[in-house]
């Protein structure tokens, strides 16, 4: 039987369409292994989101090169979004490449010539393969596919292709499957997730009928676009006791100016207004977003604008990057203006303002008690557990007999703008008998 190996680079996308390739792979007679060196096959799966993605992976691709020696039948390739952004150059040191939409036909075309296979197909979805899932508590599952928003800063709608939606069906039979094998949290994932529809099911819809399925604990969603955050959504967060008290709202800015040359569509007084709505809804949510400095035209005004939101609306925790160019977007063509030493500072600030704020949200969480979904081992200390609370936040304790899977009710004890210290109370293995969500919440005041 042949033989793949898969590394994984990028988003929670990204780990899922691999688990999707290992499974589609597996069916045709190809056996995952874990050491490159045991492998016919050799796949990628790439990003090209981020700055420095694309020699990153040339960089491994050398690396890789020489399992060739004594096996002139090894296949070495990139899937995902690289493959569709840079098939020219990397066609020329390796030997297929494979987009995001070509996933299917790679059974029939691996063994053979050098292939390229990078047409984006606006109706496959993938509904009908099964998953390979690694082991673990968290199962991730694609609900959307590609995007429809064509902000000028972002590369996915040309490397992913448009929007469209796996059926209701199909997802809840992967959210009963993740629920068979173990999984005690379904993470739904699309660049718009929160735009999900499948005949008149909108993603509120989504997610209460899958916080209904027996053997879920929790479910979560990543990423939502603050203009597709519906009512129906923010009702499912309110009234389903599965569906985690945490959402993430990337906003990229706090100027008016800069989110419409981003063409995000929204100003920074509809994305308040959403963020007040969630927290009123679900009292004690955690909120978490994403922010861009140094985009093309940012003023010192600008950027002063984005501190202030940053300070004003009190996010549990943030991603935060600097500007960087990436071809066939819109801003590609707009002149920089902002020098990178400058990127560098405006970035700091706001790392600073946010660990800060992250710190200080944090210490309200002592004394209280969470539900903390273990995970594994704490890097440290020695013999602590891991896990995430409802929130999302990090959670280490003393392991007890607790373990991986369990749900362990924790008093937090300590906490730091990253990581929440506590005590184990009590172990439910049985996701029926969950602890209930603690309505208290921190002394708080976001908006």
């Amino acid at each position: 039987m042949p033989s793949v190996y898969i590394e994984t680079y990028g988003c929670q996308m990204n780990v899922a369409d691999s688990e999707l390739i290992r499974g589609h792979l597996a069916r045709s007679g190809y056996t995952a292994v874990a050491d490159p060196a045991a492998a016919d096959v050799i796949l990628l799966n790439t990003c090209a989101i981020r700055e420095h993605a694309e020699e990153r992976i040339f960089r491994r691709v050398g690396a890789l090169a020489h399992h060739r020696a004594g096996k002139p039948h090894l296949q070495i390739g990139v899937a995902g979004c690289m493959a569709q952004h840079l098939k020219d150059r990397l066609l020329e040191r390796l030997d297929f490449v494979v987009g995001p939409d070509g996933y299917r036909r790679l059974p029939e075309m691996l063994g053979g010539d050098p292939f390229a296979d990078v047409r984006l197909d606006r109706d496959e979805t993938y509904a009908d393969l099964a998953p390979q899932r690694a082991a673990g508590v968290r199962a991730w599952i694609t609900v959307m596919r590609g995007c429809d928003k064509f902000c000028t800063f972002c590369i996915v709608p040309y490397v992913r292709g448009r929007e469209r939606s796996v059926p209701l069906d199909a997802v809840l039979a992967q959210v009963c499957d993740a629920a068979a094998a173990g999984h005690r949290e379904v993470v739904f994932l699309g660049q718009t997730v929160n735009a999900y529809r499948s005949g008149d099911d909108d993603f509120g819809a989504l997610l209460r009928r899958a916080a209904a399925i027996p053997g879920v604990a929790r479910v979560r969603f990543t990423s939502p676009h603050p203009s597709d955050m519906t009512d129906s959504a923010i009702e499912a967060l309110r009234s389903c006791p599965a569906v985690c008290p945490h959402v993430h709202l990337p906003v990229q800015s706090g100027s008016d100016a800069v989110l419409a040359r981003m063409e995000r569509g929204y100003s920074v007084a509809e994305y308040t207004d959403l963020a007040a709505r969630v927290r009123a809804a679900v009292p004690g949510a955690a909120l978490s977003s994403d922010f861009i400095v140094g985009f093309p035209g940012e003023s010192e005004a600008d950027f002063a604008d984005s501190v202030e939101l940053m300070r004003r609306m009190r996010y549990d925790f943030a991603f935060l990057f600097k500007y960087s160019r990436r071809d066939h977007t819109k801003a590609a063509k707009w002149d920089e203006t902002v020098s990178e030493v400058e990127k560098q500072r405006r970035l700091q600030v706001l790392i600073d303002l946010q660990e800060s704020i992250a710190a200080e949200i944090n210490a309200g969480w002592v004394g209280r008690e969470v539900e903390v979904l273990v995970e594994g081992p704490a890097r440290r200390p020695e013999g602590w557990l891991a896990g995430k609370t409802r929130e999302f936040k990090t959670a280490v304790f003393p392991a007890g007999d607790a373990q991986a899977g369990d749900l362990v009710r924790v008093r937090i004890t300590d906490a730091t703008s990253h990581t929440l210290m506590g005590t184990p109370l009590s172990v439910v293995r049985d996701v029926s008998a969950s602890f209930a969500a603690d309505p208290a919440s921190p002394s708080e005041s976001p908006l």
